[in-house]
């Protein structure tokens, strides 16, 4: 039976505990099945990526027809209160989806008194292939292992969010999006490439500049390309596993 996640974002943890690994993170609207449970915890795996890992036991969502969803960095929650739409502190984040159960002065309501603006929205058959307008709203978003949000990312997300916008399966890890990527052919950088590294990968935004999400630097930034394979080179000692093309896929 299909699950989808109902909470603004939470982690996918390597075991059951908060004390392992965060794998990946799990959006508002995600669909996933349940493989295994206990008293705590639910063993899942997304059907988006097929990404498996376990996340706090919850009352989720069963039936989910997604009419929207956020292209923006993140929308605020609002409650209704007196007619009046209070923001919460909570956030709906790029790529979440939702359901339009209710219309008002251009807010959506999408669950019990949750209300987000409709700016923030698309329509859930949107796309958009504009690549460098989609990772530029990740600029200086901090470095964060196992993250897919604004709130934190990391190299792999950050190439994996734009295929999820646009609802084109990408593989979650870099290890396996260096396996399932073409590899491209012809020598000189372009608009467009995915450069791979053992255990890192990011985009060239033209034929000098590359946008990634770099763990030493602490956050989404854009470098020289020349630049950013010579500093990898020189302090991991790695060399580039693969280029390919984001217009590939």
């Amino acid at each position: 039976m299909n699950n989808f996640y109902n909470k603004s974002i939470g982690n996918i943890y390597s075991k059951t505990s908060t004390k392992s690994e965060v794998t990946s993170q799990i959006l508002f609207g995600e669909k996933f099945k349940i493989l295994s449970k206990n008293k705590n915890w639910v063993k899942i795996k997304t059907s988006f990526d097929n990404y498996i890992g376990f996340i706090k036991k919850s009352k989720f969502i069963k039936i989910h027809n997604p009419d929207f969803k956020v292209f923006s960095s993140k929308s605020p929650v609002f409650k209704k209160i007196n007619n009046k739409f209070i923001k919460t502190n909570n956030h709906l984040y790029f790529s979440s989806t939702i359901t339009n159960f209710e219309n008002e002065k251009n807010y959506i309501r999408f669950g019990n008194n949750k209300w987000v603006n409709q700016k923030n929205l698309k329509s859930i058959k949107y796309t958009d292939k504009n690549y460098k307008k989609i990772f530029k709203i990740f600029l200086n978003t901090k470095y964060l292992w196992g993250g897919k949000s604004v709130s934190g990312i990391d190299c792999s997300a950050l190439i994996q969010i734009f295929f999820k916008f646009n609802g084109v399966f990408f593989p979650r890890d870099t290890k396996d999006q260096i396996r399932y990527c073409k590899k491209k052919t012809i020598k000189e950088f372009q608009a467009g490439d995915i450069i791979f590294w053992k255990g890192h990968v990011g985009l060239c935004i033209n034929k000098s500049k590359f946008i990634h999400a770099y763990g030493p630097r602490k956050k989404v930034l854009i470098m020289g390309i020349k630049e950013t394979i010579d500093l990898i080179h020189r302090t991991a000692n790695l060399k580039i596993k693969k280029i390919s093309n984001i217009k590939n896929y």
